[in-house]
């Protein structure tokens, strides 16, 4: 841990503690300076970079092109930064910047195969400077595909788009089991596909699309008595999970591929790769509906690939690699995001407040509900005050509108 002598500030990662401390130190000096403006600038004409000489993270932008209003509610290391007046490279920061500097939104990345959604978020973390940053649906490390990031302010809205419907392309094996039901796994069994019809792969996809009840692979993060059913079947445990009901919307058959291979003994065996496009609801597992397709033609399947191209509204054309993100920070010495007000406009229903409803809702209180009566606590309405600003999250509850989420302006959620 390493003190500032300049602010008092604690840097360095300590916990809340510290993060405390460090507030109390900024109070402190703007207390003896007339303002936060003033006080950061007399840090920034100090030159105290870091008090532990950190490298100095890049900032984030907005997709327009302006920097961001409001820091995360939790002081990460981008707020250190910031605070102590420089940019991405070391240039010097105006006071009026480092006070928009830690921006919140969202951050639609195409995960690469080979990373977990965790790896991800470590990254974007260590990017943009900020702990406060999470992840709308996991990602198998072998999927590439949609990843939706939320940084600071902008994670509070990530329970509701894990619930929304997602779109994937994929490529299913019949012919072969493996332990995970996909191509990571070890093979189980093998059987030739050549009494396998045409016929009866629609007849197979149909089946598998409506409403359906589905066992979630094994090897799931589903938590069986406190412990994620991966870990369970790694250590060597047979594990079986519950059905559970899911939506697939449309299970399309784009292409299919009749191929010869060696099979597990080294023998020539006839295969069937199918090119498949799934829309689905939240919890669906495509690797279980290769397992069960296979199952029901009596072959065994399995995953072969699998790209996410939609998560809710958002898709792959406003995604960008974790190379092109880290280019532009090097370049621009900024990450470009979605704007928490844009990313909850496309998200959820809007309700556009007056004033003095703004004014009521920024303190928690309740006010008439919406035209439709129909926004709840699962599903609710996105508020915005009159110059645009989200406000709320509201649910509607009989003759009133309750804030289920109260966003404040300055300092993060």
């Amino acid at each position: 841990m390493c003190l500032d002598r300049e602010t008092g500030f604690l840097a360095g990662r300590r916990g809340a503690a510290g993060q405390r401390l460090q507030h109390a130190g900024l109070r402190q000096l703007e207390r003896r300076h007339g303002g936060s403006q003033l006080a950061l600038s007399h840090r920034r004409n100090a030159g105290v970079a870091d008090a532990c000489g950190n490298r100095p993270a890049a900032r984030v932008r907005n997709l327009d092109g302006g920097r961001g209003g409001g820091q995360g509610g939790r002081a990460g290391s981008a707020q250190r930064r910031l605070r102590a007046g420089h940019l991405h490279g070391g240039q010097h920061l105006e006071a009026s910047h480092i006070l928009e500097g830690v921006h919140s939104g969202l951050i639609i990345v195409d995960k690469p195969p080979g990373l977990t959604s965790h790896d991800v978020v470590a990254r974007l973390r260590r990017l943009t400077g900020t702990r406060k940053v999470g992840h709308a649906g996991t990602l198998d490390p072998m999927a590439t595909g949609v990843l939706v990031i939320g940084i600071n302010k902008a994670t509070r809205l990530l329970t509701y788009i894990v619930g929304t419907a997602k779109t994937y392309r994929a490529t299913i094996r019949l012919g072969a089991s493996t332990l995970t039901d996909d191509a990571e796994g070890e093979i189980t069994g093998s059987t030739t596909t050549a009494p396998v019809t045409d016929a009866a792969i629609h007849a197979g996809i149909a089946a598998l699309t409506g409403e359906i009840m589905q066992v979630p692979s094994s090897v799931s993060a589903i938590k069986v008595k406190g412990e994620r059913a991966y870990a369970r079947v790694r250590a060597g445990e047979d594990v079986v999970l519950a059905a559970r009901g899911v939506t697939v919307h449309s299970f399309q058959l784009q292409a299919m591929h009749r191929l010869t291979a060696k099979n597990p003994a080294g023998e020539e065996a006839e295969f069937i790769d199918l090119d498949v496009t799934v829309e689905c609801s939240s919890g669906t597992y495509i690797r279980a509906l290769a397992r069960d397709l296979g199952a029901g033609l009596g072959v065994g399947g399995h995953l072969t690939a699998l790209r996410r191209t939609r998560v809710g509204p958002y898709d792959l054309g406003q995604a960008k690699t974790l190379e092109q993100l880290e280019q532009q920070a090097d370049n621009d010495g900024a990450v470009q995001i979605l704007d928490i007000t844009d990313a909850a406009r496309a998200l959820m229903p809007v309700r556009e407040l007056t004033d003095a409803e703004a004014s009521e809702l920024s303190f928690g209180r309740w006010i008439a509900p919406s035209l439709t009566g129909l926004h709840s606590v699962a599903q609710p309405a996105a508020a915005f005050r009159p110059d645009g600003e989200l406000v709320a999250l509201l649910a509607d509850a009989g003759s009133q509108a309750k804030p289920v989420l109260v966003f404040t302006p300055d300092l993060g959620a």
